[in-house]
C-alpha cells in the first residue's frame, strides 16, 4: 500500500526519550564520530537482525549496542550511514516503510518520515532502496568504516557495492580506497560514560539490587535454583528491565562453574548458592554477583573462604582511581586471594612463589573484573601500546574476585570441596576517586546473614 511522503507522527513512547537519552546527546555522538572520521570517509553500520528462536518464532528483538549507541533506534531492518560533509545531509537512515497490515500483527513502524522526526536524522529512505543509493554514497569517499565480519551477508553486499563503484573508474568515478575497523573510533567513545548513560546505569544497578536481594530472602532449603532465578527476573520485569545476560544461580558445587547455566539443581541444607545476575535498563547492563548460604547461616569453612573474596574485592576496589593501571586491580586481588589460600591451608609455599608461578590458578581461574555499560562485557581496550591502560573518570567496570574448590579436590580436606565464591559489584571511575554504583547490596557475611533474617 503506498503512503503519502508527509511525515508520520511517530508512534507514542517510542521516540530516543523513551531510551533515556535526550536526542541531542545522539546528535553529539554523530557528530564527534564524524569528526574523528574525517571529511572523505564514510562510515556504515547496520542493526541487528532479528533471530529465529524456532521454526517461525523469534527470540526478543534486542538492537545492536552501537547502533543503539548512535540513534536510539529501537526496529531491525535498519542501516545507518553517516557521510561527513556532505552538502546534502550527513546521518542518514535506511529503515521499514510503514505498513498497516504488517504494524496490525507486529506493532506499529516509525517509516522514514517518522524516523527524521523522532530521531534527528537529516534523511531516511526506505531499506528496500539502499542497494541504488549506497553506491552513490560511496563514490568519491576514500576510507570505510566499518564492522567486517560480524554480518557475513552484509559484508557480502558491501563488497558489491564498492565493485560497482569501481567498475566507473573509467567514467571518473572514484571507489573507496581504504577500509577500517569501526570500533577503533566507536569503542574508546562508548569506553567514557556521560552524565546521562550514568543515570541508566545506576538505575540498572538499583534494579539488579532490589533482586539479589529478594532472591537473597526467597532462599531456603530445598528450594531449586530456577526458582531464585524467577525471583530475579520477577523484579527485573516489574521495574521495566530484563536480565543483561542468562542468569547463573549455582548451588552447592554448581557455584565452581565458572558460567553454569542449566539451573536445575536443588539447594540442600547447608549450601552455599552463588547468584552471578544483573538487570538490563534501557538497553544498559547491570552486573553483580554474590554467594549466601541458602539456610541463612555461613559454615565456619564458607565464612572464612567468603572473607577471603570479599577482602580481596574490597582492596581491588581501593584502587579504582585515575592514573592508576588497569592491571593493578586483578594483581591486588590476586595478593590477597592468594595469601588467604596460605592462610587456610589450601596451598602451601611461599606468597612470592605462588603468585609468580600461578599456582593460586588452581582456584582462581578468571580476571577480575571487564568493563560495563551497553554489554556487560563492554568495549574499549584493555591495555595500549602493550602497557596496561590507565583508569580515567567516567569509565565503568566489574571487580569481581573468586575462589573455587573443586568438589573432586583430593588436595585438600572434605570439608573445603565443593565450596565455590565470587563477590562483584559495578565501579565508576570519578575525578576524585571512584563509586561503587551496587553499594547497597550487602556484601560482608554478616549483612548477608542479617539480610536474609529480615525476609
Amino acid at each position: 500500500m503506498d503512503l503519502p511522503r508527509a511525515r508520520k507522527r511517530p508512534p507514542a513512547g517510542s521516540s530516543p526519550g523513551r531510551s533515556g537519552i535526550p536526542l541531542s546527546r545522539y546528535l553529539r555522538r554523530r557528530r564527534q564520530l564524524m569528526r574523528m572520521a574525517g571529511d572523505d570517509a564514510i562510515l556504515i553500520l547496520p542493526s541487528a537482525h532479528e533471530r529465529i528462536r524456532s521454526r517461525d518464532t523469534h527470540f526478543p528483538f534486542r538492537q545492536d549496542s552501537d547502533f543503539w549507541y548512535l540513534t536510539g533506534f529501537p526496529e531491525p531492518e535498519a542501516v545507518l550511514v553517516l557521510v561527513p560533509g556532505r552538502a546534502h545531509g550527513e546521518a542518514l537512515l535506511f529503515c521499514r516503510e510503514r505498513d498497516p497490515e504488517r504494524e496490525g500483527w507486529d506493532g506499529p513502524r516509525f517509516g522514514p518520515e517518522g524516523a527524521v522526526e523522532a530521531f534527528g536524522f537529516d534523511d531516511a529512505y526506505p531499506i528496500a532502496d539502499l542497494d541504488d543509493i549506497l553506491p552513490g554514497l560511496l563514490e568519491g569517499r576514500s576510507r570505510v568504516y566499518y564492522h567486517f565480519g560480524r554480518d557475513a551477508e552484509f559484508d557480502l553486499k558491501l563488497i558489491g557495492w564498492v565493485n560497482r563503484v569501481r567498475a566507473q573508474v573509467r567514467l571518473g568515478a572514484q571507489p573507496p580506497h581504504e577500509f577500517l575497523e569501526l570500533g577503533h573510533l566507536l569503542d574508546e567513545m562508548r569506553l567514557f560514560k556521560d552524565r546521562d548513560e550514568l543515570k541508566l546505569m545506576q538505575r540498572a544497578a538499583d534494579i539488579s539490587v532490589q533482586a539479589h536481594l529478594a532472591a537473597m530472602r526467597a532462599a531456603r532449603p530445598g528450594i531449586r535454583e530456577y526458582e531464585l532465578q524467577a525471583e530475579l527476573e520477577y523484579v527485573f520485569r516489574r521495574h521495566e528491565a530484563e536480565p543483561a545476560y542468562a542468569c547463573i544461580v549455582g548451588a552447592g558445587a554448581n557455584a565452581c562453574v565458572l558460567h553454569y547455566r542449566a539451573n536445575a539443581a536443588q539447594a540442600r541444607d547447608g549450601d552455599l548458592v552463588l547468584i552471578d545476575a544483573g538487570a538490563e535498563y534501557r538497553g544498559y547492563a547491570a552486573d553483580i554477583t554474590r554467594t549466601f548460604p541458602v539456610n541463612g547461616r555461613f559454615t565456619p569453612e564458607q565464612r572464612a573462604l567468603h572473607e577471603v573474596v570479599c577482602d580481596a574485592q574490597e582492596a581491588a576496589i581501593a584502587q579504582a582511581r585515575p592514573g592508576v593501571p588497569y592491571a593493578s586491580l586483578h594483581d591486588t586481588a590476586v595478593a590477597v586471594l592468594a595469601e588467604g589460600l596460605l592462610r587456610l591451608g589450601l596451598l602451601k609455599g611461599r606468597l612470592e612463589k605462588v603468585i609468580a608461578e600461578g599456582s593460586y590458578r588452581r582456584y582462581y581461574r578468571h580476571k577480575t573484573g571487564h568493563w560495563l555499560g551497553l554489554d556487560v562485557h563492554d568495549v574499549g581496550e584493555y591495555r595500549i601500546d602493550g602497557q596496561s591502560r590507565l583508569l580515567e573518570p567516567g569509565m565503568v567496570f566489574t571487580v569481581e574476585p573468586g575462589l573455587y574448590v573443586p568438589a573432586d579436590d583430593l588436595g585438600v580436606a572434605p570439608r573445603w570441596r565443593g565450596l565455590g565464591v565470587r563477590i562483584e559489584d559495578d565501579v565508576l571511575v570519578t575525578a576524585d576517586g571512584h563509586r561503587v554504583l551496587t553499594a547497597a547490596l550487602p556484601k560482608r557475611a554478616d549483612e548477608i546473614e542479617a539480610a536474609m533474617r529480615a525476609r
